[in-house]
């Protein structure tokens, strides 16, 4: 199977989770994996607009980009995503498909990566979105403990 399903409980209302999904100015504190941050995040949030993001761990920036495919809050998300290559095209595209369900004020949220061209760089990318979304766990509960959700 050349697809990635990563499902995880998260303790704040899908609301929030949608919004630090879409907000770049969410988006940059949590996506990447741990020891990278986020240089340039930019979402124009409209089905066929586009979002793009660096993240740097210091010494490597890694550029990404894709197109809205779906947007229905607060509950799923369906994007293009692809990382650009240095000398400036982008790279094998795949699908990303957020579903966001209500668990009595917690969010599951199933995320659905495809299609990889190997399974090895599906492989590739498990380590590194789970440590992505360790850090966005991290940032829902800082943001849902101070009652702001913003």
């Amino acid at each position: 199977m050349t697809d990635l399903t990563i499902t995880r409980l998260l303790d704040a209302p899908r609301e929030l989770v949608f919004r630090v999904w879409t907000d770049p100015d969410h988006l940059a504190q949590w996506w990447g994996p741990a020891g990278f941050t986020s240089k340039s995040c930019t979402v124009n949030l409209i089905e066929g607009g586009k979002w793009r993001t660096c993240i740097s761990d210091g010494e490597t920036e890694l550029w990404a980009s894709g197109v809205y495919h779906e947007i229905v809050p607060p509950e799923r998300l369906v994007f293009s995503f692809a990382w650009e290559e240095p000398e400036g095209f982008r790279g094998h595209d795949t699908l990303v498909t957020v579903a966001l369900s209500d668990l009595d004020g917690k969010t599951e949220m199933s995320f659905h990566q495809a299609i990889f061209e190997t399974v090895a760089e599906r492989d590739s990318h498990i380590e590194g979105w789970q440590s992505c979304f360790g850090r966005l766990a991290a940032h829902l509960t800082e943001h849902a403990a101070d009652g702001s959700g913003r």
